[in-house]
């Protein structure tokens, strides 16, 4: 008998998603599946109103709103080996995009990360199979991406001059994925310290690391609404984002050597997001702000 395919889904108060999403699961896999809403604090009682009407549907409890990669921790915590999929609510899987990328899997040895192509709602293909970010790529991204998106280190770091096709990258969005459990918890998991961003950039470097390969498969596609807590909460977001990239790009470069070039990333990352708020307030106008106390939800989309 085939095992459940275990299923993770992150939510904090997911609305309608939610229940697109479970549809949608079920034409994506010929397999059985134990789906897990790891829960981060929900108001909306979407989560318990699945699991009370769909088989194989439970809610797992976080604490709180703990961020993104230590829920997905915890709804991986009991497994140990075998593939499971990691997903946002707000994606919507293709018919048979799952078993696509089991069979991708299947080609690649190595391979203990599969992602599929992430389209946008308007049919755009979502640059969610990166190379990690050199020192060189990573300040010319973050320095130049914002006013210039078209600048060639960031289409370097992004890989979007390329046509499609099915290749290893340095990392995968974790807004979708599948991944060998056993690898997984041999690296660690998610690291912790991340609350959102960065998480997935940093757990492709360490699967590297081990010897392990993380692989694009376009040929298994997905739709992600995403976005969500960047449009509402813009400043906040932002301040996550580069908090996270701080704390990425200072682990890669340690030590009192280094400690000059953190000194400069932790000036410049500030600078940017100094920028990018002002022109955001004038932008906004008389418009009412958001209090940034306001939990961050569930889905994420790296710029």
């Amino acid at each position: 008998m085939t095992e459940p395919l275990r299923v993770v889904v992150v939510t904090y108060s997911p609305g309608r998603s939610l229940p697109t999403f479970l549809d949608s699961l079920s034409g994506a896999t010929r397999r059985p599946v134990d789906v897990v809403l790891a829960d981060n604090g929900s108001t909306d009682g979407a989560p318990e109103a699945e699991a009370a009407t769909r088989p194989g549907v439970r809610v797992l409890r976080t604490g709180g709103n703990i961020g993104y990669g230590p829920a997905v921790n915890a709804g991986l915590d009991d497994v140990r080996s075998g593939w499971a999929l990691v997903s946002n609510p707000d994606v919507v899987l293709d018919p048979g995009s799952v078993d696509e990328m089991l069979a991708a899997a299947a080609r690649w040895p190595r391979a203990v990360m599969v992602g599929p192509a992430i389209r946008t709602t308007e049919g755009d293909l979502y640059p969610s199979a990166r190379d990690l970010p050199s020192l060189s790529t990573g300040v010319g991204h973050a320095v130049l991406g914002w006013f210039w998106p078209a600048n060639p280190w960031t289409a370097r770091y992004r890989r979007e001059r390329e046509a499609p096709r099915e290749r290893s990258a340095g990392w995968l969005s974790g807004s979708c994925f599948l991944v060998d459990t056993a690898a997984f918890h041999a690296v660690g998991g998610y690291d912790p310290g991340y609350f959102m961003y960065f998480e997935d950039v940093d757990l492709g470097e360490r699967l590297g690391r081990a010897g392990h390969l993380s692989v694009y498969v376009p040929s298994a596609t997905v739709t992600h609404e995403g976005g969500h807590a960047t449009r509402r909460q813009s400043h906040r977001m932002q301040r996550v984002h580069h908090t996270s990239a701080l704390r990425y790009l200072s682990g890669r470069y340690p030590g009192r050597r280094y400690a000059p070039l953190r000194t400069a990333l932790r000036g410049g990352l500030g600078a940017r997001m100094l920028v990018a708020y002002v022109s955001g307030r004038v932008g906004a106008g008389a418009r009412p702000q958001q209090h940034l106390d306001t939990p961050i939800p569930d889905e994420r989309h790296h710029p």
